[in-house]
């Protein structure tokens, strides 16, 4: 960063050019109705202009003066070194702000897939979304992931189409590509104005007016009736969309189908029943509604944080689920940072009860309690110290030191055992046996790493802090594991991709001084049994005094993809099993789990880890006084016995790749492609450019952001994300055995 930017910086964060209202906003914090809160995040693919859409909401909410860029590296929510050097999100930030009496608690998330775990995340606690489209570019790879992700998580989404005001862009393009790609019928609410090929203006369908934005600074918006007489052309338009937008939304909608038929037209339809329709819709999502607008150049955001007020349910909805809890506390953390000045921060979504500083909570996952210390509202990397938080709000906590992204959290144990018992009566009175502890639990998928390293400290002196940071990082981050390599006595680093390990180390050594080496990529094979195989195993030992004797019988069972992956272990449930199975003691199945899992992290042909498996327990006799672990031994000796006796098969991670190159580098893309073994899946029309998507090997993909640019010039971009583990032809095998062992 060179010296005019670190002032411009400096200048920025010390309120030169920045100024928080934090007396405004935390004063609604505490007194706004919850109805009137929106806890939503924006998701979009890389580029769409997330961060700038945020940007511009709290320019025109009045929370800061003058609007940062992402190229400048002085936005609100990009506060990290790597974010503002880069001009990527990596990390969400959360802010809130007040729009038209209502309050907002916006969380900007990233779009690379190296860091879909802050998405992953932060989609926990949110009550709706704005999914930012491309103007030009339409729905992209990343944008596909997060709408899957969002889907998982059943949130009401509304669609921004920014960057509206390309030559480019193109609006019916987007919308065909919401319909065939999201799968998901569309309701555009806007129609694009352009003037000598620049857009200058919205048409806004529900109220048939005319939004004209003036100069980039400017906040008002001028809005004009649209008539016949003044407007033939802009008018003629805008009810033929309204009359299109009502006519789908009678399709989802029985109240406003029946006032349609009342009145016998689609004309005379009061705008607040097609806004009373779209927030049914959005809630139930059914539909989704469009809006457009160019972020950038200031179009169309007042009208975007309009729609999430009108569209967009509040956290009533989502809090209904955990009114079982009655008058205590329920929450669920779903990010931790760590402050240099404040410590360890964990964000905290309420849904129920009211947070105070200084009480004590209870987390389910973690079986712990702990103490409040100071309690936050954010923005972004600025915190404002409050007493409390009410139900339905985001707070910051600082001071636990065991509570994770995912946890469930409560005032006591007696209270989570008392919501279970109310929520399961409640269920099963209509719907028969009912599972409160998935109803209840606030988990996040964790996504399994493609690509690993190893990690060293400068020097010995430096291997505690080493081992502190890598601690702190990885409770923050769930998709980062480190592990520690008992044959090579190595510490090692397993992440999403190439640029998710690189930001690691770059923190390591800016936030913790660690100059740490991190050795060459490798790729996260997997290994898969071939043959199914059963195996008796009797231990016997002595260890001072106490006789040891564990006998186990274990089956091999080979699958084509296992889909559970966390649940390795199964019962054998025939007749012959059944009474030993039963008679088995909670602590000795555990560890029998544990030998498993143990068996079969690291393979016989490289090392790596076994999936696509599962082993079973047939028998197992445990003498008196023999200790858990000697189970837990037994178990590992025979699973690898069986594995080793089976035989493996390597299995490489196959990326997903999206590559969008101009027409003119397409065949230069896929000659290339050719040669990594890629499966052509499509080539299709992405605007002006071409859009190639492939099967790809990842260790076909190492490097080739360079050479992707040396090919097309610079002009090409890719994103992929893990598709699927395959299995590898002898010749691709004994070359990823020799990259593996180095022989």
């Amino acid at each position: 960063m060179n010296l005019c930017s670190r002032v411009c910086r400096i200048l920025y964060r010390t309120s030169i050019f920045y100024k928080v209202n934090n007396y405004n906003t935390i004063k609604n914090v505490k007194d706004v109705d919850i109805e009137k809160i929106r806890n939503m995040g924006i998701l979009a693919h890389i580029d769409a202009g997330k961060t700038t859409t945020t940007e511009r909401m709290l320019y025109f909410a009045g929370i800061i003066d003058q609007m940062g860029e992402v190229h400048h590296g002085n936005t609100v929510t990009d506060y990290m070194d790597q974010e503002r050097e880069r001009g990527i999100t990596i990390t969400s930030a959360a802010v809130t702000f007040n729009w038209k009496k209502n309050l907002i608690n916006l969380i900007d998330t990233p779009g690379h897939i190296d860091f879909t775990m802050e998405v992953e995340q932060t989609l926990n606690v949110l009550d709706g979304a704005v999914v930012v489209l491309d103007g030009s570019a339409g729905v992209e790879a990343q944008t596909q992931t997060v709408w899957r992700q969002a889907d998982r998580y059943n949130i009401p989404r509304i669609i921004f189409v920014n960057k509206m005001d390309r030559l480019d862009a193109d609006i019916k393009m987007c919308c065909e590509a919401i319909k065939n790609k999201l799968e998901k019928p569309y309701l555009l609410l806007q129609l694009p104005v352009r003037e000598n090929g620049k857009l200058t203006g919205i048409i806004d369908v529900l109220s048939m007016e005319l939004l004209n934005y003036g100069a980039v600074n400017e906040k008002q918006v001028t809005k004009t009736p649209l008539t016949e007489d003044q407007c033939p052309k802009y008018w003629s338009e805008a009810k033929n969309a309204r009359m299109i937008l009502i006519d789908k939304l009678t399709d989802h909608c029985d109240e406003l189908a029946d006032t349609v038929i009342s009145s016998e037209s689609l004309e005379n339809i009061a705008t607040v029943d097609i806004v009373k329709a779209l927030n049914a819709i959005t809630y139930n999502q059914k539909a989704v509604p469009v809006l457009l607008g160019s972020a950038y150049k200031n179009i169309g955001i007042q009208a975007l944080m309009d729609a999430v007020v009108l569209y967009l349910p509040s956290p009533v909805v989502k809090n209904d689920r955990y009114t079982c809890f009655e008058s205590s506390l329920c929450a669920g953390a779903f990010k931790v940072v760590h402050d240099k000045q404040r410590g360890s921060l964990v964000f905290i979504r309420i849904y129920n009860g009211t947070l105070n500083k200084g009480q004590k909570i209870y987390s389910i996952q973690q079986d712990c309690s702990e103490q409040i210390g100071r309690l936050y509202v954010a923005y972004a990397d600025e915190f404002t110290e409050v007493d409390s938080v009410k139900n339905g709000n985001i707070a910051v906590v600082a001071g636990l030191k065991k509570i994770r992204s995912g946890d469930l959290i409560t005032s006591t144990q007696s209270a989570y055992q008392k919501a279970k018992r109310n929520i399961t009566q409640s269920l099963n009175e209509r719907s028969g046996e009912i599972d409160a502890e998935k109803i209840l639990g606030v988990g996040v998928t964790i996504p399994e790493p493609v690509f690993f390293c190893s990690i060293e400290p400068p020097s010995l002196a430096a291997q505690a802090s080493l081992e502190q940071a890598l601690t702190e990082l990885q409770r923050e981050d769930p998709s980062l594991r480190v592990t520690y390599n008992s044959e090579t006595g190595q510490t090692v680093l397993a992440g999403m991709g190439e640029l998710h390990l690189e930001i690691i180390r770059d923190r390591i050594l800016k936030e913790y001084k660690i100059e740490a080496d991190l050795g060459p990529l490798q790729i996260a094979y997997r290994e898969s049994p071939i043959k199914k195989l059963t195996d008796t195993s009797t231990l016997e030992t002595k260890i001072g005094n106490s006789k040891q004797s564990v006998t186990v019988t274990l089956s091999l069972l080979p699958t084509e993809q296992k889909e559970d992956i966390g649940n390795v272990m199964k019962l054998d449930k025939s007749p012959e099993a059944a009474s030993n199975i039963a008679s088995i003691f909670p602590k000795h199945l555990l560890a029998v789990k544990q030998g498993i899992e143990t068996g079969l992290a690291h393979g016989p042909k490289i090392g790596s880890q076994v999936i696509n498996t599962y082993v079973m327990l047939h028998n197992l006799e445990v003498g008196r006084g023999t200790s858990e672990t000697m189970v837990t031994a037994t178990v590992t000796q025979v699973v690898q016995k069986l594995v080793k006796n089976s035989g493996t098969d390597i299995l490489e991670p196959v990326m997903f790749l999206e590559v969008v190159a101009p027409e003119e580098y397409l065949s230069v893309v896929l000659a290339d492609l050719s040669r990594r073994r890629s499966v052509i899946k499509d080539v299709t029309m992405r605007g002006k450019s071409k859009a190639v998507l492939a099967d790809t090997p990842l260790s076909e993909l190492l490097g080739y952001a360079t050479v992707l640019r040396t090919l097309t010039s610079g002009m090409a971009t890719f994103t992929m994300e893990f598709n699927q583990y395959k299995k590898m032809s002898p010749i691709d095998e004994d070359n990823a055995i020799r990259s593996v062992r180095g022989f």
